[in-house]
């Protein structure tokens, strides 16, 4: 869910992600991985965009892997094939505090080949950018803040001022998944309107996924499974009622 979420963030929000990796606020398009020729690694997770003249990659993680310098320079060789005049640009983004030393390696090297990417440590960055940056609002609490309630709270005022309720919805629903790696759902709950997260494409994912998993099939067990995942975006617990079907009691005595 948190992969999705981010992915959804670049995809929809290209030019503010080109803005904090680049330094620019380039006009990105989506580049599919279908089009590097053979089969791609994890490509359901695996994020580029393209421009005139850059290629950005980005991998989003919870968790260190290993293989993550072999899968960039893998893809770095495969983008390079089909784009031998484009700049590219690899991250690796850290969402979650680790004391790993995998969450600093930036090079994959062999006796004959040697690749170095860049990696971003999320709760090691400056909160300014994301909060002043409509895209990269629901990764502000993950940032370098004292507190991150206090960063949800600015989250929230950030979001009040936007305009548009498409853009409110979408951005409030990614802030309530994002939130759950560092917060307790009620705080979630407090601070930010679940009505809003109805109409956004990452509620109806949440809703699919759970058609999927055999939520329309009536099986307790999944049910169970998905209120699970929900309370921990930070969902409230009504709406998963209305989404599942499972009582109050039910939902609530999940976190018993």
């Amino acid at each position: 869910m948190f992969d999705n979420t981010c992915k959804f963030l670049a995809e929809t929000f290209p030019a503010d992600f080109a803005r904090w990796l680049l330094g620019e606020p380039l006009p990105l398009t989506k580049l599919e991985p279908s089009e590097l020729f053979l089969t791609p690694i994890r490509a359901d997770s695996v994020i580029f965009l393209q421009s005139s003249r850059v290629i950005l990659h980005l991998e989003f993680q919870t968790r260190p892997q290993k293989r993550i310098p072999f899968r960039m320079a893998d893809y770095y060789l495969r983008l390079y094939r089909k784009f031998p005049r484009h700049q590219i640009r690899q991250f690796v983004i850290y969402l979650v505090p680790s004391a790993s030393l995998l969450v600093r390696e930036t090079l994959f090297a062999t006796p004959h080949l040697s690749h170095v990417f860049e990696v971003i440590r999320l709760w090691e960055q400056e909160p300014d950018i994301f909060l002043n940056t409509p895209g990269l609002l629901p990764l502000a609490v993950l940032t370098r803040a004292e507190d991150p309630i206090d960063t949800l709270g600015a989250v929230v005022q950030e979001l009040d001022k936007l305009p548009e309720p498409n853009l409110q919805s979408e951005l409030t629903a990614a802030s309530a998944v994002i939130s759950g790696l560092v917060l307790e759902r009620e705080v979630i709950q407090r601070l930010l309107r679940s009505e809003l997260m109805k109409e956004s494409v990452i509620y109806q994912e949440i809703l699919q996924e759970g058609e999927e998993r055999g939520l329309k099939k009536g099986e307790q067990k999944e049910k169970m499974a998905i209120a699970r995942r929900m309370l921990q975006s930070g969902l409230n617990e009504a709406l998963i009622a209305q989404v599942t079907g499972l009582s109050l009691a039910e939902i609530q005595a999940l976190n018993s």
